[in-house]
């Protein structure tokens, strides 16, 4: 399967050492760690790997959760809160949100992004992802351990994997969406042009860019949709620096 596992600052080697074990069992090889405080050579790590020591051993660091994801089609994070600027139609549960992953992945390489063992995810960093995955816990202690997240994240996605593979649609393949870099220079030059017409200002104006972040990034745009985005921004900020007052007649 081409999807890797993504941990966002994880502190706790034994976490590490699990979270490549459950990978083993369910036939993932990469992980990337992003900034992590817990060294995956460690040896309480190996020890609780248990037959994933080669996905230790392989594992890549880096410093920014969007060099972890460049190149990935589809980007889904987990978190246990849903409030403040997450969007419900951007939220569901695995067995909704992996099927989008599989789909995506035939065009490209998909992520699974798990955040720090204290705190999960900051919103800035699910608000850079396509979906956001919420394991419907107990509210009374809905917090889950990071091995047994990504173990209930990764059983759900081989499920729905090998009933693809089992029964292979007979829809054409969908057209194969840009990187996530490419996607977030989008968003970028984007953003700076909403900002220079006035759409995005004061303080509705992150919660504004994460709809619209939202909304873009579940279509899954295409090299060609993206370039699109591009010329819609340069236009509105062509329009901005050039735009001259209306008569009172006209406005």
């Amino acid at each position: 399967m081409n999807c890797r596992i993504v941990l966002v600052r994880p502190r706790i080697a034994a976490n590490i050492g699990a979270v490549a074990r459950v990978m083993r069992n369910m036939g993932l090889s990469e992980l990337v760690l992003v900034a992590p405080e817990a060294d995956p050579a460690d040896a309480e790590a190996r020890r609780l790997s248990t037959h994933g020591e080669e996905v230790l051993e392989h594992c890549r660091t880096v410093s920014e959760l969007g060099e972890a994801v460049a190149d990935c089609v589809f980007v889904a994070a987990t978190s246990a809160r849903v409030g403040g600027l997450l969007r419900r139609q951007g939220v569901g549960p695995p067995d909704e949100i992996v099927p989008r992953l599989i789909q995506a992945m035939r065009n490209g390489p998909g992520a699974l992004v798990f955040g720090p063992e204290a705190s999960g995810l900051s919103n800035v960093e699910t608000s850079r992802c396509h979906y956001l995955i919420h394991v419907p816990t107990d509210p009374q202690y809905p917090v889950l351990n990071l091995a047994q997240a990504v173990a209930i994240c990764t059983y759900e996605l081989r499920r729905q994997w090998l009933r693809q593979v089992a029964a292979p649609t007979l829809l054409p393949p969908a057209e194969k969406a840009a990187p996530f870099a490419d996607q977030e220079r989008a968003f970028a030059h984007l953003r700076q042009a909403l900002e220079a017409v006035h759409f995005l200002w004061n303080e509705k104006a992150d919660s504004l860019m994460h709809a619209l972040r939202h909304l873009l990034g579940r279509a899954g745009p295409t090299p060609t949709e993206v370039d699109l985005l591009h010329g819609l921004a340069r236009q509105l900020r062509w329009f901005a620096q050039h735009r001259t007052r209306l008569p009172d007649s006209e406005a």
